[in-house]
């Protein structure tokens, strides 16, 4: 996964857990694409200041992700959703070669809410 979706999708789940000062430097560097240098500039610190921020920042949101899984899971989410579009898709075009495919689907779809 390209690090600039990645990153947004952690910011996404778990920005408000980090402090006010690391949101700030994140959406600066990630949203509104400004350069270390520029970031520091703007906050009257150094450039490796505003490195050791992100860096900081980037850990916590990893670790988060690494303990609760919110990021995997909303991703096999989303690939079940898919799948079903598709199967709905076939289903409803009269093919029923599908039928068997739809049972396979609904145990992927009961399989990701035992465990999500």
């Amino acid at each position: 996964m390209e690090k600039t979706l990645r990153m947004s999708l952690l910011y996404d789940f778990y920005g408000p857990l980090l402090t006010e000062r690391q949101q700030d430097v994140y959406l600066m560097y990630f949203q509104e694409d400004l350069s270390l240098g520029e970031i520091g500039e703007q906050l009257d610190v150094s450039r490796q200041a505003i490195y050791d921020n992100l860096k900081r920042a980037e850990a916590i949101l990893e670790g988060f992700e690494d303990k609760l899984g919110l990021i995997s899971k909303f991703e096999e989410r989303q690939e079940v959703y898919e799948d079903c579009l598709i199967l709905l898709d076939k289903i409803l075009s009269g093919d029923k070669e599908y039928l068997t495919l739809a049972g396979e689907l609904k145990n992927k779809i009961e399989y990701v809410q035992a465990t999500g």
